[in-house]
């Protein structure tokens, strides 16, 4: 890189800018280590300059309402918005934390070909998709619930409502089974319950694993275990009536979703769910307890 190269272009796009320093990054880390030192040093003397006047600026400028009204129109852009959350002055918003919730759990999908989307955020809900492997894997409720689900609700308590969008059905393959990467490390505890072919398609079974009664269902390739037990009463639901994989209680019409759980007609309530995988023919399950 010659000294052409280290001018920095005329920009007017937060990528154009963060270009510049990629490339000045790149150059600095061809350096010695003296000279990497000497360049850290410098930086951070300069962003702490500046992220100290910007701090002081805003304090004054919140005296004013007209003045902080104007602030909050200005940090609406993506430039300014960038400077100030590279300074921590503005907190990282929702969707940023989701992303970093999601960013979380994708190592661990991406181990077994997946992979998760952020589909919308409309507070207090979200949606997310599976993508590449985990749509339409036997072991996406429980990759969902244990992985996704949990790594959103502990960075976002606001965050009341995971949806689940159902993807493309690209990933989903009748002649591969999947474990979940979230009980890989689950290696006691489970139980052969029955064979894959037992399980009527687009139905339920009814079982008892470890003392616990359970219902097994199948939806395409998706193969997903929960308690026999409505979440309202927690009667048993094997009874009811199944219909494009909504299973209806029979005792207070409760609807739930048995590829996740979830319930349809009181969201903040779920069936009870149990680890599943599937190899060949064989279905094994893991109590939750």
């Amino acid at each position: 890189m010659n000294a052409v190269d280290l001018v920095p272009t005329q920009r007017d796009t937060l990528a154009g800018y963060t270009g510049d320093i990629a490339r000045l990054e790149a150059l600095f880390a061809s350096w010695d280590e003296t000279q990497r030192a000497a360049a850290e040093a410098y930086r951070r003397a300069i962003e702490d300059l500046q992220g100290e006047a910007l701090r002081r600026l805003i304090r004054a400028l919140k005296a004013d309402p007209a003045a902080l009204q104007a602030m909050k129109t200005a940090a609406a852009d993506e430039i300014v918005y960038a400077v100030l959350r590279r300074h921590n002055i503005l907190k990282p918003s929702l969707s940023e934390r989701v992303e970093a919730a999601l960013d979380g759990v994708r190592p661990m999908l991406a181990s077994h070909g997946g992979d998760v989307e952020l589909v919308s955020v409309r507070p207090p809900s979200i949606e997310v998709r599976f993508t590449g492997a985990c749509d339409g894997c036997p072991a996406s409720a429980l990759t969902f619930h244990a992985g996704v689900k949990k790594a959103v609700e502990a960075a976002c308590p606001e965050i009341t409502d995971i949806l689940q969008v159902k993807g493309s059905g690209a990933g989903a393959n009748d002649s591969v089974r999947f474990v979940s990467p979230f009980a890989l490390g689950a290696v006691d505890g489970w139980h052969l319950v029955c064979r894959l072919d037992e399980i009527p398609q687009g139905g339920m079974l009814r079982q008892v694993v470890g003392g616990e009664n359970v219902i097994l269902s199948r939806q395409g390739a998706v193969v997903s275990c929960f308690q026999n037990a409505c979440a309202h009463l927690g009667l048993e639901i094997d009874g009811g009536a199944v219909e494009d994989g909504i299973v209806t209680c029979p005792w207070h019409g409760f609807r739930y979703d048995l590829a996740t759980g979830e319930c349809l007609t009181a969201p903040e309530v779920q069936l009870q769910l149990h680890m599943v995988k599937v190899i060949g023919n064989r279905v094994e399950v893991r109590l939750a307890r």
